[in-house]
Order: structure tokens, then C-alpha cells, then sequence
């Protein structure tokens, strides 16, 4: 079983005015919810960790998630308010982000509060903003640092400066995380905020360095690359017509998990064994994931059958 690890909100849009005030359109939202539901439409089976207000917005959430066939039986409920993320577009047509999740329920995880895993459980993944708030980004780090000799630990670091604007913090996060985790995958663009002007090999030959034994690197339109200590792929981006990107790296994240269980290499020692055919192989497979996923409104994630 995959346990996915961190945050779910709601990403508000706001709409037209009216003569009361304005329509707001709410979508169920956060990357570790998507990577959740990711897996889950991919046929793995996947409970998500994470703390789930008992407002209405937190009911709504939990629905989703028994509606994708997401196990919810490591979900925390408590009564501080939903996250909201909220979207509004200026008169340029350039989108503007409001965070708000202080004190929110998404937040209340604490080492003493941290339901005991599965048996089944052989993957954790963790990412995004819930690393890097308290308390439960010390407790979530806490979580991957105790299972790293027992479970496989995969991470994205999907960095967020609207809800945390420092950096140095971020880094931090960051560093501690990928001296843990077994498999790192990251987007080019979180790569130029946190080591601006340094190249992308050397960034994941320093993670690889670290510890980690499989490095991928997602780079938009351009594909993506990955890399072992010895071995390293660089595949292309199908091509796609593109209605927006929402989702498609949470698609990524959850396509590459799929692709080595289904393989039989989701160990740290079949990380490192991958070949570069392999390599080019797995990054494909995201890839065209991904790419349905931009295909279509929103992160509208691709079932299994989709991907044969």
C-alpha cells in the first residue's frame, strides 16, 4: 500500500460580481490529495494521511477521497477551518494568490497525533507546503526520518511561496528531506528557486550524494530527465494540446510510483538497478500521463486503462 502524506484544501476561485458581493467557485484541491487520487484512479491501493477540518469544506474533501477509492482511515478530523487557496485574475488577465491556512486543520498533525501505519504499507510520499509549516511539518519529517530503513520514502518538494515566502526555510526543508528519501522527484522550476544559476545535474548529483537513489527532474513542455548513480535518461514530452497544467505534476509523481510497482523496483536497491532504457521507459510512462492530465480542465488525473 502507497501512504500519502500532507495537505488538502480548497482552491477558491473567485467569479463574477453580483449585487451582494460575488459567486466563488471552490475545487478540491492540494498536491498530496491529487497524488492520493493519482494512484488511486492508476489501480494502487493508497490511504492518505492527513488533518481534515469537520466543517463543510472538510466533508467535502473526505468525500472525494472515498469517492476515488482513497482509503481515509488515516485522516484526522478536527474542528479548525479548511485551507483555502483563493484565485482571482487582475485586469491583465495575471492570476493572484491569497493563502489562507493559518491554524487550519491541514496544520494540527503533531508527533503525538500520528496514527500507526498500515501493515500494508511499503511507500510513503510526502511533498508540498506540509513539510514546511508547523507542527505538522516536524512531525511529518519526523514520520519519514523513523521509516526510511523500513518503507520506501518518496518526495516531492513542490514549493510553495505563498504560503511560506522564505526560502532559507525552504532549503532547509529541502535538504533535510533528500537526505532521507530513496526517490526525489522536483520540477525545474522549484529548482530555480531554491539554488538559482546552479545546473540541474548538479543538483541531483549532489542529492544522489546524499542518499537518494533515483533523481528525476520534471522540465514542462521540455520532458524530463533522471538519474541514478549510474545510469540517466532524458525523455520527451509527448505532444499534447494543452488546456492548463493543473495537476500534471502530481500526475507525474503518481505515474512514477505506478510504473515501478507495477515493474517490481519500488525498493531502494531497484531504484539504483535501473538501466538507462528503464529510466527512459519510466519517464515516458509519467510523461504521457501527464500530458492527459494537461489535456483537460483541471487536475483531471488519467485512469489505468487510459495509459495501455
Amino acid at each position: 500500500m502507497f501512504v500519502v502524506c500532507g495537505e488538502a484544501l480548497m482552491d477558491v476561485y473567485m467569479g463574477e460580481t453580483t449585487p451582494t458581493g460575488m459567486t466563488l467557485d471552490a475545487r478540491i484541491g492540494g498536491s498530496p490529495l491529487n497524488v492520493a487520487q493519482g494512484l488511486a484512479r492508476l489501480a494502487r491501493p493508497v490511504a492518505f494521511l492527513t488533518g481534515l477540518s469537520t466543517d463543510a469544506l472538510g466533508e467535502r474533501l473526505l468525500a472525494s477521497l472515498k469517492e476515488e477509492g482513497v482509503d481515509t482511515s488515516l485522516v484526522l478530523r478536527n474542528d479548525a477551518p479548511s485551507t483555502l487557496s483563493v484565485v482571482s485574475v487582475d485586469a491583465g488577465g495575471v492570476p493572484r494568490y491569497a493563502f489562507h491556512g493559518n491554524g487550519a486543520a491541514d496544520r494540527q498533525i503533531t508527533h503525538d497525533t500520528l496514527p500507526a501505519l498500515p501493515r500494508a504499507a511499503r511507500v510513503l510520499q510526502f511533498g508540498s507546503y506540509a513539510l514546511a509549516v508547523e507542527p505538522v511539518g516536524s512531525a511529518l519529517r519526523a514520520l519519514a526520518a523513523r521509516e526510511r530503513e523500513r518503507l520506501l520514502i518518496a518526495y516531492d518538494p513542490n514549493v510553495r511561496l505563498n504560503v511560506e515566502p522564505d526560502l532559507a526555510h525552504w532549503r532547509a526543508v529541502v535538504d533535510q528531506m533528500v537526505s532521507i528519501a530513496h526517490l526525489v522527484k522536483v520540477s525545474d522550476e522549484d529548482l530555480g528557486l531554491l539554488y538559482p544559476g546552479e545546473a540541474v545535474e548538479e543538483v541531483a548529483a549532489r542529492w544522489l550524494d546524499r542518499g537518494a537513489s533515483m533523481v528525476a527532474v520534471t522540465r514542462g513542455r521540455h520532458g524530463a530527465i533522471a538519474w541514478t548513480r549510474t545510469a540517466r535518461a532524458d525523455a520527451p514530452s509527448p505532444t499534447t494540446r494543452v488546456i492548463d497544467t493543473v495537476g500534471a505534476g502530481d500526475t507525474f509523481q503518481a505515474a512514477l510510483l505506478t510504473w515501478l510497482d507495477e515493474h517490481g523496483v519500488l525498493t531502494p536497491e531497484g531504484l539504483s538497478a535501473l538501466d538507462g532504457a528503464s529510466l527512459d521507459a519510466l519517464l515516458r510512462f509519467a510523461a504521457q500521463a501527464a500530458a492527459i492530465t494537461c489535456s483537460r480542465r483541471g487536475a483531471d488525473m488519467p485512469r489505468r486503462a487510459e495509459l495501455d
